[in-house]
Parts: C-alpha cells; structure tokens; sequence
C-alpha cells in the first residue's frame, strides 16, 4: 500500500521596500520551482501584513501562503537553498503538516487561488472550508482557560460589600 505524498506548508515573507516586480517574480520561481517538482494544492497572497516584531529593522511584510505536495524531499532543500539566497525574502518556513490538520484561513484580500478549487466556467464558486463559522484554532480554545470580562464591562456592575477581616 502507498501512502499519499505527504502536505508541505511554505509561508513566504518578503521585503516591501523591494521593487513590486521583484516580489512578483520571487513568487513566480517558488511557484514553478514546486510546479514543476512537485503539486501544488493553494496558493494565498495574504497581502502586506504587520511583523510582529521587526527584522532587519522592517516592521511589515508580503506574506504568501503555498500548500503543496512533495514526492522527491530534493525539492524541499532546493527551496530552502533557494530561498535563502534571494534578496528580498525577509523570512520563510517550510512545515510539513500532520494529518487531519485544518484548512489555513483565507486571510488574503481576495487574491487567493487554489488550483483544486478552481470554479469551473458559469458556476458559482463554492465556500472555502476555512470560510466556515469554526476557527482553525476551535480545537485549542476547549483547552485554554477562560478570559475574564473587559474591565469596561465590569465597572458597570456595583462592587461588592468589603469584607471585614478578622482582629
């Protein structure tokens, strides 16, 4: 029996001070790097974003989402090589998926195209599953613990009578 060729996640960072054209053609190449060695399954452009801290003194950057299947891991450290090199590439993480994992959410500004989910002419696309009511991390909220009020909520309830402490 064979198993499926396992799910790879690329998250892509790159440099917005970087000419348009030179991110459009990083893109371009990771896409038909995978393309061509492997199947790519989604892609998102989930646009100019806020770093969460800064690198290289930068405080954003244009995130890209791929999903793809690899057969051969050659072509995982071709784009690990690749993609170290290229200037204009603040960051990237390549993340093989376990199985059952959920759908990535569809953060982009529309520009998201997924070739298995590509509407055929004169059909309505269908809803994303990652456009359901459910968030990817519904599985991690059972197990945090409860957030108490805002603060602003709880000024409008009256306080409770102090207790008198023991002499």
């Amino acid at each position: 029996m064979t198993l499926p060729a396992p799910t790879y996640d690329l998250v892509l960072l790159l440099d917005m001070q970087v000419e348009p054209d030179v991110r459009a053609k990083i893109v371009a190449d990771t896409r038909a790097t995978i393309e061509g060695q492997g199947e790519l399954t989604r892609y998102d452009e989930w646009g100019e974003r806020a770093l969460t801290y800064p690198i290289e003194k930068k405080t954003s950057a244009e995130y890209h989402l791929f999903q793809f299947h690899v057969g051969d891991v050659a072509l995982l450290s071709g784009l690990d090589r690749t993609l170290r090199i290229t200037d204009g590439v603040l960051r990237f993480r390549i993340v093989k998926l376990a199985p059952g994992v959920p759908e990535a959410p569809n953060m982009g500004s529309g520009a998201a195209a997924a070739p298995a989910e590509a509407a055929q002419p004169g059909e309505a696309p269908a809803p994303a599953a990652a456009e359901a009511e459910v968030p990817a991390e519904a599985p991690l909220a059972a197990e945090a613990p409860a957030v108490p009020a805002a603060p602003e909520a709880e000024a409008d309830v009256a306080p409770e009578a102090p207790v008198a402490e023991p002499a």
